[in-house]
């Protein structure tokens, strides 16, 4: 008897399991977007894309977003610069034109920069 209620007990929640273990992940996804995005040629690597930003505003990448804005790509790129200046890019992600830039947090000299 104590068999039976165990299972009794186990089958709703392993039926329930199995019903989700099927299912099929989000097909439109972020990531999914974005990556067939990048193999469409509609937009470049992210890899190509820092190796470029970092010849020019060396950094530590704090974080990276890959949105489309309007029918454009556009990758955000915040890194904490020299100084502890944290910096936001706008990247053209089809071409890596960077589109926009904006400084915040403090320079050597200790004056807030916005």
């Amino acid at each position: 008897m104590l068999t039976t209620i165990r299972t009794a007990r186990l089958a709703p929640r392993l039926l329930l399991a199995l019903a989700f273990a099927g299912a099929p992940a989000r097909a439109d996804s972020d990531q999914d977007r974005a990556r067939a995005a990048v193999l469409a040629g509609q937009v470049l690597p992210l890899g190509t894309v820092l190796e470029r930003l970092a010849r020019e505003h060396p950094g530590q990448v704090l974080k990276v977003e890959l949105e489309s804005e309007r029918g454009r790509w556009i990758y955000e790129v915040r890194l904490l610069q020299s100084g502890g200046r944290l910096t936001q890019f706008h990247i053209d992600a089809a071409t890596g034109e960077t589109l926009a830039r904006r400084d915040k947090g403090r320079d050597r000299d200790g004056a807030e920069r916005r």
